[in-house]
């Protein structure tokens, strides 16, 4: 019962962050402001404690020192293409390794956010890249502000820790474990870099952002799941999120309206949280289920703001969506290929 009513408030919280964040970033409506809800629902959907302000502003640093910091790659990718792939193929192996070995996900989300968006707008300019920066933080630190409201508004009991808050301690394992960190980043690149690829030769990447950002979810969800089924799981965490985010679109088509919008978005955390929190801990497909929440609002949110404006948003989620599946097609492609020819895997790790 008492794990009950920990999953229960956990469930809620996200419901509330994520509303309050999509319903503040919607109507303030600042530059990239639906990576807010992005951050709030990542932090909420995980059983840890609300992060320090100490951490909080280490994370910002860090997000704006890597943004700034991929700029010096530049110059490799404009005159020496061979070994500027190279370097960003590098750098984004480290991205899922780092968190493969136990380092926490959101500070290899930011590291491999920051080498997508290098990919799609940085090399094709800088200045936009520099302002993406400044967008960038500012929605990650407004994220963090409704995690810490949520949690003030839903705070848990004295009683209320579990085995993973015990233990979110970062430790870094070595000997074999590390030999399975190193197969599951690589596998994480396999998906990930050959898309970055076909954007750095794009001259209309910028218009592929969201792509990108997606793509670079599921490069950190492959660091989660280390068994054969990770392809099934990309397809069914996209496939799930699709479903939310076309629901809601269609309601919002229907009937435009913010408020809407917010409880749209509550009610899809309220299903998504119950496959993602399980009495005091993590549902054993926490994973499918926080990306596909992530995903539903990838999708959703930047069409509601184009909607906003009065463009064409109806083309763009549908072709959006179409986009998502074909790389969650090409993800459970490249996993399957990838575990046929690298089929040692340690043991326990093979089950489904």
């Amino acid at each position: 019962m008492q794990g009950h009513l920990i999953a229960s408030r956990r469930i809620l919280r996200l419901a509330l962050g994520t509303a309050l964040a999509i319903g503040v970033s919607e109507a303030v409506d600042w530059p990239i402001s639906f990576v807010t809800p992005i951050i709030t629902g990542l932090l909420l959907s995980l059983p840890l404690p609300p992060p320090s302000l100490k951490l909080t502003i280490i994370i910002l640093v860090f997000l704006s020192g890597t943004m700034l910091s991929s700029l010096l790659l530049l110059p490799y990718l404009y005159h020496a293409p061979a070994a500027g792939i190279i370097l960003v193929g590098l750098a984004l192996f480290v991205s899922f390794l780092i968190t493969a070995l136990g380092v926490p996900a959101l500070i290899g989300t930011i590291l491999t956010l920051a080498l997508a968006l290098l990919t799609t707008i940085g090399s094709v300019s800088i200045d936009m890249l520099v302002a993406l920066t400044k967008g960038l933080t500012w929605s990650a630190f407004a994220g963090f502000v409704f995690v810490w409201v949520s949690h003030a508004l839903l705070p848990d009991g004295p009683a209320q820790s579990s085995p993973a808050e015990s233990n979110a301690r970062i430790t870094l394992p070595s000997g074999p474990a590390s030999r399975t960190a190193i197969r599951e980043a690589f596998r994480a690149l396999v998906i990930v870099f050959p898309v970055m690829l076909v954007f750095l030769f794009l001259n209309t990447s910028s218009a592929y952002t969201i792509i990108m950002i997606k793509v670079a979810t599921m490069g950190q969800q492959a660091t989660y799941c280390k068994s054969r089924a990770l392809g099934g799981e990309l397809v069914a965490s996209t496939f799930w999120g699709g479903v939310g985010a076309l629901i809601a679109w269609l309601a919002i088509k229907a009937y435009p309206s913010l408020v809407l919008y917010i409880l749209l978005i509550a009610l899809a955390a309220l299903l998504y949280g119950r496959g993602i929190f399980s009495e005091g801990g993590m549902h054993p497909k926490a994973a499918m289920w926080q990306y596909a929440f992530i995903t539903m609002i990838i999708v959703i949110a930047p069409t509601v703001g184009s909607m906003a404006t009065g463009q064409s948003a109806p083309d763009k989620f549908l072709l959006r969506l179409l986009y998502f599946i074909i790389i969650a097609g090409y993800g459970w492609l490249a996993v399957t290929v990838f575990d046929r020819f690298w089929k040692s895997l340690p043991s326990g790790v093979g089950e489904a």
